[in-house]
């Protein structure tokens, strides 16, 4: 029995030595790390308002402004550290030992990181662009350190890793894009006539841009019709209904002027047996 009391009265005295060592150094180091979190988001919010006459993009913007945060959250981390009386010389070696081994276990989450970086630096697209990249399509809604977001034409979403954009071939229509419609017309019909026509459709539709001009013209000849090119030109996120309404348009114009439409004919040839 006597041995427990002298055991507990050890411990508790052990206690009580290193709160009398290290309380006040704890809660120093504690009130540091309160005031380091304050005076990030201060430099945050300061950094933040200080670049906004540059015009950044919102994901440089965001980027710079959670480094200047980290920068002085780690600032007042090391001031914390040092004021418990920690060797950070041994810690940062321990540290760097043990970022190459996560570095070794997430290469493609750092892969993305530095695709991301790479994207939001040199900008080969911005947020609202309309993009065609490795098989994927549509306009670019996000853009993040590990994904860049599409949104498709049918209003799903696509995400697609930074590390499959840097790299590869990148198609960007920005936020206009140009239609590619044929319209066949029978070899005899009146060309200017037809042309005209045409082009009164598409000038008179509201969804097809008066700049840049559309290109209206003959295609290609063929044997049975004379192909004309219509390609107005018409904002990222009409560019489906305008397709479909100046489609229908013209058709119905073409009709009401008497061009004719080729249709499909086939040539049937008898042959008669001589025996």
């Amino acid at each position: 029995m006597d041995d427990q009391l002298q055991t507990v009265d050890h411990v508790r005295r052990v206690v009580i030595d290193l709160a009398i060592q290290f309380g006040p150094r704890l809660l120093v180091a504690s009130l540091i790390m309160v005031g380091g979190f304050y005076a990030a988001n201060t430099a945050g919010r300061l950094f933040s308002k200080a670049i906004r006459h540059y015009h950044l993009d919102p994901p440089v913007r965001l980027l710079l402004e959670q480094l200047v945060r980290l920068v002085v959250l780690a600032l007042f981390g090391i001031m914390a550290l040092q004021n418990l009386g920690i060797e950070l010389l041994p810690l940062i070696a321990g540290l760097g030992v043990a970022g190459a081994g996560v570095a070794l276990a997430m290469q493609g989450v750092l892969g993305n990181v530095v695709a991301g970086l790479t994207i939001i630096f040199t900008r080969p697209f911005l947020v609202g662009d309309y993009i065609s990249i490795v098989g994927e399509e549509g306009q670019v809604e996000r853009i993040t350190l590990f994904s860049t977001v599409l949104l498709h034409t049918d209003r799903s979403q696509v995400v697609i890793p930074n590390r499959k954009i840097v790299g590869e071939i990148l198609h960007n229509y920005g936020k206009i894009r140009q239609l590619d419609i044929l319209v066949g017309v029978a070899c005899d019909a009146d060309l200017d006539r037809a042309l005209t026509a045409v082009r009164d459709v598409v000038t008179g539709n509201p969804l097809a841009l008066a700049d840049p001009l559309p290109v209206i013209g003959v295609a290609a000849l063929g044997a049975s019709q004379i192909t004309l090119a219509v390609k107005p030109w018409v904002k990222v996120p009409d560019y489906v209904a305008a397709a479909a309404a100046v489609n229908k348009a013209v058709i119905e114009r073409l009709r009401a002027e008497g061009i004719t439409l080729p249709s499909a004919q086939s040539t049937v040839v008898l042959m008669q047996n001589p025996a």
